[in-house]
């Protein structure tokens, strides 16, 4: 087993790049060796930006044998056939979400990794941010009793008044449904375990959508994916759950909320890794603010959670089967919004354990 800390690349040198370099450089126990991007000009660019020593196209940065996990956060379409070279070149991969783009695409991502005995990892970390992690110590201390139902939504006009290409959000694996799915479908198996079955129906409201920032403004584009999906999950031996995933609302509205047998548990927005966490008991007339520990530092923590289990050969928490069980989520609520039935949920996963009390992300542990 290696010592001291792991080398990472990163590929996709796009806009959620700069939030990954300037955590992932930060890190002691990581050590980023490369970036890499089909435009290598922009490569370069970001490489100079936060000192990483290597710029190029993937080839380059899996020639690098110090690299060790490969950070894949290319669009959705080549997630999987960048995770796969990546495998095949003897790196462990650490992806954006969504895990790929259909469950074939996953199952073979699944199955190469587990072929040659690397990991996987996969977006989205929130989930071990302070606001969610206090959400599970609430939960698993019997703060409101036993968790009986669940309803989560996020709800919005969507990304394309800021984002400057917002396409691909409104192309297959993207939507409100696989974009936003994720952060609310991981913390809710991270909380109450896997889903068992799910039921969804689905709408577009618009056949047409305009880029409203940036270069591109005011050019308009196709939508191919529903924009407005709501879902129905259970949870065996556990809460049922409503989710709503919507780009068509004026009401731009993010909610968790957990109804238990003594209470419920008002979670803060799974996007974030913050607060607030509010309680209230059944009699209460008003939230009451539950303190939050733990840490705050925005995405890359996954990554890093992932080295250090790497190093001490213990599980890491952003795990491809927790990734790989929410892409089946995903893709059985889309189905089941096609064909209007339930639809049974196959594949499982364990919900991983908290964090250590005293993790700390800037604090050298590999030597």
């Amino acid at each position: 087993m290696s010592n001291g800390p792991v080398g990472v690349a990163l590929v996709g040198a796009g806009v959620i790049s700069g939030q990954y370099l300037r955590n992932l450089t930060s890190f002691p126990d990581v050590r980023v060796l490369a970036v890499a991007d089909l435009d290598a000009e922009r490569a370069a660019t970001v490489a100079r930006e936060h000192g990483v020593p290597v710029s190029g196209d993937l080839s380059t940065a899996l020639a690098l044998p110090e690299v060790e996990i490969v950070v894949n956060l290319t669009v959705p379409s080549a997630h999987a056939a960048v995770a796969l070279e990546s495998l095949r070149a003897g790196k462990h991969v650490y992806g954006e979400k969504p895990f790929a783009m259909d469950m074939d695409e996953g199952a073979k991502v699944v199955a190469e990794a587990a072929n040659r005995s690397l990991r996987l990892g996969c977006a989205p970390d929130t989930f071990l941010g302070a606001g969610l992690q206090s959400a599970l110590h609430a939960l698993r201390s019997g703060l409101i009793g036993t968790p009986v139902a669940v309803a989560a939504a996020t709800q919005s006009l969507g990304p394309e008044s800021w984002h400057p290409n917002p396409e691909f959000f409104y192309q297959p694996g993207g939507g409100p449904l696989f974009d936003l799915g994720p952060y609310y479908l991981t913390a809710l198996v991270s909380l109450l375990g896997p889903v068992e079955r799910v039921a969804a129906g689905t709408r577009k409201a618009r056949e047409q959508r305009v880029v409203g920032s940036g270069p591109k403004e005011g050019t308009v584009f196709p939508v191919d994916v529903p924009t407005h999906v709501n879902a129905l999950l259970d949870f065996p031996g556990a809460a049922t759950a409503t989710a709503t995933f919507s780009f068509d609302s004026p009401v731009n509205r993010r909610v968790i909320e957990v109804i238990g047998t003594e209470g419920a548990l008002s979670l803060p927005d799974p996007n974030t890794f913050e607060g607030p966490l509010l309680a209230r008991g059944l009699r209460d007339t008003d939230w009451r603010e539950v303190p939050v520990s733990g840490t705050t530092v925005s995405r890359g923590i996954g990554v890093l959670d992932l080295a250090r289990s790497l190093r001490a050969g213990t599980p890491h928490r952003a795990s491809g089967e927790l990734a790989y069980h929410v892409l089946e989520l995903m893709s059985a609520i889309a189905q089941s919004g096609e064909a209007s039935e339930f639809r049974p949920v196959t594949s499982t996963t364990t919900a991983p354990e908290p964090l250590p009390a005293d993790w700390d992300p800037h604090a050298a542990t590999l030597s």
